[in-house]
């Protein structure tokens, strides 16, 4: 947005007093409750204070400066590029590649789509739209917005800083973990291709935690985490991982500092990059033996499982956090663009940008781990065919086995499907005493893994079998720095710009100051126990706080500021009335399915006791374990906190906010004959 100059500053001076001569030449043809009323001018314009103007007979300008100067000396983004990638770089994230697909996978293969495309369009889209709206139409972070339509509401926004505060505590931990993988995978073979071996005064063995589990599993266990027994024993600070932790937040914090001038430049490789490496990943995949299985088993519709209830609340819980609803970094990032911005292409575009991403990243996850069923499988059945051969002449007759069978050389998947076919037909109640293992394709793909599992074990094993496997390894590592930073520079903004526009502090130390508090409490995610700390923020600092965030942002719009005027206030910023179909979305199905959709988390949550899956050394194994006395107090703390914020009669927002000022309340009343409006051109108007 370029900078005013002096005489177009007193220029748009002049044209606000013009108005105001306007207005009160007019006064006579007003009602008397019109002439008591107050017109704040200017008020939902930037950063800018309003003008407030006394029509009971006297009138008092203020003469803090015009607002448009505000609004010109608001950051703006550099191109519509730019900003679609912030925006895109923020919705796509760590979720798109290690939750879409094990969610595809669970409920019912391609017939998932269905449900989170219906979804995507009735809750998605709607909600995505609605707060690029507000966030462009006010020109504020998430605070102001809601405040602007009632100092009441003014809590949604500080309840959204909690959480996004919450969640940025953890989720750079993850960023740390990947820069931590990224900084090993510089090695030939890669760290975590094979066991340790272990020496004694005689003999060398493996370890016996990794022999029981898998190359893989021990390293992310006992080599990247050291992880403790259970949350209650904290083992003191991982010191490799603090300084990864340490590194991602420098990341965060200088590539913030100066908001989006510096932020938006990033975006260029921290957006795109994971796109080049996706379709890398699926060309290289598909060129691998088992690619297809994996893709095949994906997308085999699962219709039955499509008509449960539990399929739609998944996915419904999907489309909300894929699009990053409710954190405020969509209203933070729409809040520096142009008000005739069209913001419903904008909304449309990420939302179905994002369905792609998860798409193309679930084609890649399954080429990959269909590949790594083969190969799985294929040593199952050299396993299987080495105990069959001890067992002949004894257990198995020589009769039983096909002639076209050889022992002496490898044996297919198939041929070996038809032997143990073949032994348990004859052998049927000796068969279980055989010991021998199926080995199906199909069954080592059912093995659904997600989160942490499928990116540092499952994915991290298949790369091993990669020609060149350090090179994709730093492929995807970095792939996964870049997503999660996408999603940190949303999250952050969330947090620096509604603080910003309400208490006028520096955004350079503001953010300094926001990323060296996370960095001293997230040594509490570093700790060796810290990997069940981070599973403990994500299952109960987001969810059910969102949800009601999000529940009242559709109210506040719809029923408090009222669909009508939103629309007129629409129609005005993008030059064209919206679909009829978002006024009943925002209005009626919306509402509804989110509530329904509260509901059905709360009953969940209540009927699944709190609990964490531990890494017990000795089983070399997981296992659940239900959290102590103060965890369970913690866990109540981090959904409580925010929600408690909510209250407007335990946390007055608008006590807070009126020792500052500059953040008016233009929420309508039943009084009230004058809404003020403000035009693409800057001029003031009253709808009578």
């Amino acid at each position: 947005m370029p900078k005013n100059s002096k005489a177009v500053k007193r220029e748009l001076d002049d044209d606000v007093r013009e108005s105001v001569k306007d207005l009160l030449s007019n006064e006579d043809t007003c009602d008397d409750s019109f002439k008591k009323s107050s017109l704040i001018v200017g008020g939902g314009r930037g950063d800018g204070e309003g003008k407030e103007l006394s029509l009971n007979g006297d009138m008092d300008v203020e003469d803090e400066g015009s607002d448009a100067e505000d609004d010109a000396a608001r950051p703006a983004w550099n191109s519509k590029l730019q900003y679609i990638l912030a925006q895109v770089g923020y919705s796509v994230g760590l979720g798109n590649v290690w939750r879409f697909p094990y969610l595809c996978q669970k409920n019912g293969g391609g017939a998932y789509l269905v449900p989170y495309l219906i979804l995507l369009i009735v809750i998605g889209i709607p909600l995505f739209f609605l707060e690029l709206s507000v966030g462009q139409r006010i020109r504020r972070g998430s605070i102001g917005v809601w405040n602007y339509i009632s100092p009441r509401l003014g809590g949604i926004g500080f309840a959204s800083c909690v959480v996004c505060f919450f969640v940025a505590l953890y989720y750079n931990v993850i960023i740390g973990w990947s820069l931590f993988y990224f900084s090993q995978s510089f090695q030939q073979p890669l760290p975590w291709h094979e066991c340790p071996l272990v020496k004694n005064k005689t003999t060398m063995f493996v370890v016996p935690e990794c022999e029981k589990s898998s190359a893989t599993t021990y390293y992310w266990y006992r080599e990247a985490l050291n992880i403790s027994d259970s949350i209650s024993e904290s083992g003191g600070l991982n010191w490799r991982m603090t300084i990864c932790l340490l590194a991602a937040w420098s990341m965060v914090c200088l590539a913030m500092i100066k908001g989006i001038q510096s932020s938006g430049k990033v975006m260029y490789f921290s957006s795109l990059f994971p796109y080049v490496v996706l379709i890398c990943f699926l060309v290289r995949a598909l060129l691998l033996k088992g690619s297809v299985d994996g893709i095949r088993h994906m997308f085999t519709p699962k219709l039955e499982i499509m008509l449960e209830a539990k399929v739609w609340r998944e996915a419904a819980t999907q489309v909300f956090f894929a699009l990053g609803l409710g954190f405020g970094g969509v209203i933070a990032f729409s809040s520096y663009n142009k008000r005739d911005n069209n913001c419903h292409f904008d909304a449309v575009l990420v939302s179905f940008i994002n369905f792609f991403t998860s798409v193309l990243a679930t084609l890649v996850v399954f080429a990959v781990l269909g590949f790594k069923a083969n190969i799985m499988n294929a040593k199952c059945v050299a396993l299987n065919t080495k105990k069959i051969v001890a067992l002949l002449g004894n257990e198995v007759s020589h009769d039983l086995i096909p002639h076209h069978i050889n022992f002496s050389a490898t044996l297919s998947a198939e041929d070996y499907q038809q032997l143990t076919e073949i032994l348990r037909g004859v052998t049927e109640k000796d068969y279980p005493r055989l010991g021998l293992d199926s080995c199906s394709i199909e069954e080592e793909l059912n093995k659904a893994v997600q989160g942490t599992g499928l990116a540092f074990i499952a994915f991290t094993e298949a790369m091993t079998h990669f020609p060149a496997s350090p090179f994709w390894s730093v492929m995807f590592f970095l792939m996964l720095v870049n997503l999660g930073m996408g999603s940190m520079f949303g999250t952050i903004e969330g947090i620096i710009t509604p603080l910003v526009d309400t208490f006028k502090v520096r955004k350079e130390f503001l953010t300094v100051g926001v990323c060296l508090l996370a960095f001293f409490i997230g040594l509490l995610f570093v700790q060796r126990s810290g990997n069940y700390w981070v599973a403990m923020f994500d299952d109960y600092s987001a969810t059910l706080p969102l949800l009601i965030v999000v529940i009242l942002e559709n109210v506040a719009v719809a029923w408090v500021y009222g669909t009508d005027k939103f629309f007129e206030d629409l129609k005005d910023m993008l030059g064209f009335t919206p679909f009829r179909f978002y006024y009943y979305m925002w209005k009626y199905v919306t509402p509804l399915l989110l509530i329904l959709l509260l509901g059905s988390s709360v009953i969940q949550l209540g009927m699944t006791p709190p609990s964490y899956s531990a890494w017990l050394e000795d089983m070399a194994s997981e296992k659940s374990l239900k959290y102590p006395p103060w965890g369970l107090a913690v866990c109540i703390s981090l959904v409580m906190c925010p929600l408690y914020i909510l209250s407007p009669f335990v946390f007055p927002t608008q006590l807070l906010l009126g020792s500052v000022p500059n953040i008016p309340s233009l929420a309508p009343s039943p009084g009230d004959l004058v809404d003020p409006l403000v035009d693409r051109t800057g001029q003031y108007w009253c709808k009578q």
